[in-house]
């Protein structure tokens, strides 16, 4: 087992607690966020320790003491492909056991929140402590990976396992809502970032290297990972408009199946010489400081962090008006949208800000405003210590008294079916999977009744059969109750 520790970390305070994070190493915005709030938890005095398959990017040089436990997947001949999953289901029951964890904090739905449910269930087995398992969802977990028929019903049900779900936008929500039909409740938190570090960064040197003064006037950003619904080809049609009028350069930061592709609509576009490829950057706020605009036309953002993340160093964002980027950015205040096929209005817009500085001043500052007020990491990431804490404090065996008080005595099926039916009616919001173990399965507390009476009309129903003799009512109806 290969680990890596930020520092040393203290023993949790007093409400400090045992979280582990779950999530990919790569440069995604899932990993970016998981390892953020990971950093964030650590310094707020928990005890934080980061599953993945390597060291996440931006915890190669902690700030805080965050511990990294790197899965392994050992690769057999008889298997086509490793069996992540597997892998990451026993380190998750090696860490928990180990650090005795309170929670399991799944970012990803597949297959992070899959590896958690196969732990809790190996934990639960042996008698072991059984941490809480938070899953939240990102975007592309739930519209292509969740919305394809050989994934769904896993997906869904690996989320509906989980104590508590969290999605990043509203947007993202109502996806999940509709795509998996999902009974359990899903609280929004937003994605956020630490806007002491994400702040503007003037660099006269820096933009003297990427837009000499001698051949442009402006420079535009684009970052992403470079997959083909971040809309390469929209970001050099855009680009092309734009520098038909002005003398621009755009610079694009990342790696991805669509770089090839980039390269030669840049070509085909006859704007090659001024398009600067750099790849993946663990840092980009120099580079988001110095730009005049970003550019963001993609086909679907469930948030959109590249977005948050320019806004916050100062730049105006000229993105699509999809998915969740309309929760991030007020068009035409702290920033610009266009549907996305509206190349043209996107290179209008660009134009506008280049156009006119006390413009882009005027957006920059609102955005960044914007930003620290709505997505700081000192007001989103108490939303996740409300929900571990809120889960934590559910009882035990998750069973209401008023259940175990309630039930009348008789056989243990006429038992189990009284406890069911009283669940039925409890207040939707208790949220967690209860089991009857052996008989009937799976009990949802927050499912809606089926067929079953208000509690006065059965009162009542069964108030008027106790008032009946038995010879009164009629022999099918004995026969089949077997007993008066």
């Amino acid at each position: 087992m290969r680990e890596r520790r930020g520092a040393t970390p203290p023993p949790p305070r007093g409400g400090g607690m045992r979280i582990g994070i779950v999530c990919y190493a790569s440069v995604g915005g899932s990993g970016v966020v998981a390892t953020e709030l990971a950093t964030s938890l650590a310094r707020r005095g928990h005890e934080v320790h980061v599953l993945s398959s390597e060291i996440p990017f931006r915890l190669r040089d902690a700030r805080g003491p965050v511990i990294v436990h790197a899965v392994e997947t050992p690769a057999y001949p008889l298997f086509r492909e490793p069996q992540y999953v597997l892998s990451l289901s026993t380190k998750i029951v090696n860490v928990a056991r180990a650090h005795a964890l309170d929670i399991i904090h799944a970012h990803y739905a597949v297959p992070h929140a899959a590896g958690a449910y196969l732990a809790r269930q190996i934990l639960a087995s042996h008698g072991a402590a059984v941490p809480k398992v938070v899953t939240t969802l990102h975007g592309t977990d739930i519209t292509l990976v969740g919305a394809d028929p050989s994934y769904r019903e896993t997906v869904a049900f690996c989320i509906e396992q989980s104590d508590g779900v969290t999605a990043v936008s509203e947007s993202l929500r109502d996806d999940t809502y509709r795509h998996l039909r999902l009974t359990s409740p899903i609280v929004v938190v937003p994605n956020f970032l630490d806007c002491g570090r994400y702040a503007p960064m003037p660099d006269p040197a820096l933009r003297a290297r990427h837009c000499p003064p001698d051949r442009y006037d402006s420079l535009l950003l684009h970052v992403s990972n470079f997959r083909p619904v971040k809309r390469l080809d929209a970001v050099v049609d855009v680009f092309r408009r734009v520098r038909e009028q002005r003398r621009a350069k755009i610079v694009l930061v990342g790696d991805g199946p669509e770089r090839g592709r980039v390269e030669t609509l840049a070509r085909e576009a006859g704007v090659a010489e001024h398009v600067e490829i750099l790849g993946e950057l663990d840092d980009v706020r120099g580079l988001l400081s110095v730009a005049d605009a970003f550019l963001l036309p993609s086909a679907q953002e469930s948030f959109g962090l590249a977005a948050l993340e320019a806004m916050a160093c100062g730049v105006p964002v000229v993105a699509s008006r999809v998915g969740g980027l309309p929760e991030v950015i007020t068009d035409g205040l702290t920033g610009y949208l266009r549907d996305p096929d509206d190349h043209a209005g996107m290179a209008a817009a660009v134009l506008d800000l280049l156009d006119d500085p006390s413009l882009r001043q005027r957006v920059a500052h609102l955005a960044r405003a914007s930003v620290v007020d709505r997505f700081d990491e000192d007001r989103v990431v108490p939303m996740y210590e409300a929900l571990y804490e809120r889960l934590l404090t559910v009882p035990a065996a998750g069973w209401p008294c008023v259940v175990v008080t309630s039930l009348v005595v008789s056989p243990v099926r006429s038992l189990l079916t009284n406890a069911v039916r009283l669940l039925m009616e409890l207040p939707r919001g208790w949220g967690s999977v209860m089991r009857l173990p052996g008989v009937l399965g799976s009990v949802r507390r927050d499912a809606p009744a089926r067929r079953s009476p208000s509690a006065a009309v059965r009162s009542r129903s069964e108030s008027s059969r106790a008032a009946t003799p038995c010879r009164a009512r009629s022999p099918r109806r004995r026969r089949r109750r077997g007993r008066c």
